[in-house]
């Protein structure tokens, strides 16, 4: 059987278009020639190792994409890639679940790349009460859970706000990492009905966009703010891709029916 793999020169065109960087401009950032760099692009020179590793990193290439410049040229990939629950993930994986569990009694989860749930906290399930069982088999994702029709979208007050949000961050990522995956994810997502934008209050000037959610229990709007945690030293393709999402009461309403026994 045969394999094809790609040519090193491909890639690197890739993410300079995706960088909307020129070969010039590629080549002073990482302290090569100009020449030298057409050559490796059009297949007239290999590159070195060493090459390639300043060339990702001029290029904000992620873990994996700097993987895939490696083995195109040939070489081992310079990031390793364990799945989480591999034993010496474990420091990483207590990490993780210390974070989300922690979050209590405020909803939390952790996905991976393409936005599956890797752990969620009660808080979160609490929430799925009433979306289609469809949704809930693994992978389960978050986005999709949050827009689709049978999913959160019908409880979300303020739905064309926090949709317009969501594709805005996956279009981001799309752009960020060349993702086929997320780009899918984009396309059907925004295929998805879609209520008529309502105009923001006048005055109104939000901190963040808030997640207002109707609680299935009791009917009550739950306004949340949210924050993105990533490991901002991993080297670990698995790792560096890990997103923990934790959602905090944006107002007093809301602090006080996740915590009754505090005070608005």
């Amino acid at each position: 059987m045969t394999h094809h793999r790609e040519h090193v020169g491909q890639v690197l065109k890739e993410w300079r278009a995706r960088r909307r960087l020129s070969q010039l401009d590629l080549a002073f950032e990482a302290e090569i020639s100009a020449r030298h760099l057409s050559f490796v692009e059009s297949g007239r020179s290999s590159p070195s190792r060493d090459m390639l590793v300043r060339l990702a990193e001029q290029l904000s290439m992620p873990a994996r994409a700097a993987n895939r410049l490696m083995l195109a040229a040939g070489y081992a990939p310079v990031h390793s890639e364990r799945p989480l629950d591999a034993p010496d993930m474990a420091a990483a994986r207590q990490a993780v679940e210390t974070v989300v569990e922690g979050h209590m009694p405020f909803p939390a989860l952790a996905v991976d790349r393409h936005w599956n749930v890797i752990l969620a906290n009660d808080a979160i399930t609490s929430l799925l009460a009433g979306v289609s069982g469809d949704l809930l088999h693994p992978p389960l994702n978050a986005l999709r859970l949050s827009l689709h029709p049978q999913g959160l979208s019908s409880r979300i007050v303020n739905l064309a706000e926090w949709r317009h949000h969501l594709l805005e961050r996956l279009h981001r990522q799309v752009e960020e990492t060349g993702d086929e995956v997320l780009c899918r994810l984009h396309a059907e997502l925004s295929a998805y009905p879609a209520p008529k934008a309502s105009p923001r209050a006048a005055g109104a000037d939000p901190l963040a966009i808030p997640l207002q959610l109707r609680d299935p229990a009791s009917g009550a709007v739950l306004s949340f703010i949210s924050t993105t945690t990533v490991f901002g030293t991993a080297t670990d393709v698995t790792l560096s891709e890990l997103v923990l999402e934790c959602f905090y009461p944006a107002d007093a309403a809301t602090r006080a029916a996740l915590m009754p026994g505090t005070k608005e």
